[in-house]
C-alpha cells in the first residue's frame, strides 16, 4: 500500500507532537513537512520547520492541523490552490470563520472534528440521543476540564456535546449557548445550556453532559487518560478522507453513526 504523505502544522505544539510520534509509528503515514508560526533552526524527525505556504504543503497528500483559527484559515486557502485533504482539530472558531469552512468544504475534502477521540464522538452521539427522547422539561448544561494552557473555552469538545443536546431538539447552537463560565466550583441549569470551563494542571480532558429535570438527572461523561488517542484518531481521519470528495465531514461520518 503506497504510503500517505502528511504535512503537520503547528508541529512544535502538544498535539503536534503526538501526531509526529503516532504517524511515525505507523507503516501508513510518511512525514513530508513540518510547519510552525515562526522558523526555528531544528529538524525534527529529519525534516527542516518550514512556514504554511505552497512549497510546504505541496507534496502532502493530507494536511492535519491543530492550530488556532487564523492559521487553520492560512491553511485552508493555501491547501484549497494546491487541492488538498485537511483534516481540521483547531477549536475555537467563531461563527464567521464556521461558514468560511463550510465553503472551502465545498472544494475539497475537510474533516473537522473538536475531538478525535472514538469515545467522545461516541459520547457526542449519545448526548443527541438522550436530548431526543427526554421531554423539554429536562434542562441540560455541560462541564469540562482541561489543562491550565489551553487557552479557548468552552473546549471545543464541550460545544461538540452543547451542539449534540441542539441537534436533538432540532436547535440551532448558537440560539441555545448559555452563559459560559470558567474555573467556578458550581454553575446552574439555565433555559439554555450553560457551560463551565476548568483549567488546572495537566488534566487531558474530562467531559460531562448532566439533563436535570428537578426530579431526576441523567448524566453522561468521558474521561481522557492518554493524549495519543487523539492523534491516532486524527491518523484515522486521515486515511479515511483519502477516499472522500469534496465536503465538510466529522467524526461521526467515519464512525457511521447514524
Amino acid at each position: 500500500m503506497k504510503k500517505i504523505n502528511l504535512a503537520i502544522t503547528g508541529c512544535l505544539g502538544r498535539m503536534g507532537q503526538h501526531l509526529i510520534k503516532s504517524s511515525k509509528n505507523k507503516k501508513d503515514f510518511k512525514i513530508v513537512a513540518l510547519t510552525e508560526s515562526k522558523i526555528i533552526k531544528k529538524k525534527i524527525a529529519g525534516l527542516n520547520l518550514e512556514l504554511n505556504n505552497v512549497n510546504a504543503f505541496k507534496k502532502a497528500n493530507v494536511i492535519v492541523d491543530f492550530t488556532v483559527p487564523k492559521c487553520t484559515l492560512q491553511v485552508l486557502k493555501i491547501a484549497l490552490k494546491l487541492k488538498k485533504r485537511v483534516v481540521i482539530g483547531t477549536t475555537g472558531f467563531s461563527k464567521k470563520e464556521e461558514n468560511l469552512i463550510k465553503k472551502f468544504s465545498r472544494k475539497i475534502p475537510i474533516l473537522k472534528a473538536g475531538n478525535m477521540s472514538l469515545g467522545v464522538n461516541l459520547l457526542m452521539y449519545l448526548t443527541e440521543i438522550a436530548s431526543k427522547s427526554l421531554s423539554n422539561n429536562f434542562l441540560a448544561k455541560v462541564y469540562e476540564v482541561h489543562h491550565k494552557y489551553k487557552k479557548d473555552h468552552p473546549s471545543g469538545t464541550a460545544l461538540m456535546l452543547g451542539k449534540g443536546i441542539a441537534d436533538g431538539k432540532n436547535k440551532n447552537l448558537y440560539n441555545l449557548m448559555g452563559k459560559k463560565y470558567l474555573n467556578k466550583k458550581t454553575f446552574p441549569y439555565g433555559k439554555r445550556i450553560n457551560f463551565n470551563s476548568i483549567r488546572k494542571g495537566n488534566v487531558i480532558g474530562e467531559h460531562e453532559v448532566r439533563f436535570s429535570s428537578g426530579k431526576e438527572t441523567v448524566i453522561l461523561n468521558h474521561e481522557s487518560f492518554d493524549r495519543a488517542l487523539y492523534s491516532e484518531g486524527a491518523l484515522s481521519a486521515c486515511k479515511w478522507l483519502m477516499k472522500k470528495k469534496a465536503g465538510l465531514y466529522s467524526m461521526r461520518d467515519l464512525l457511521n453513526f447514524k
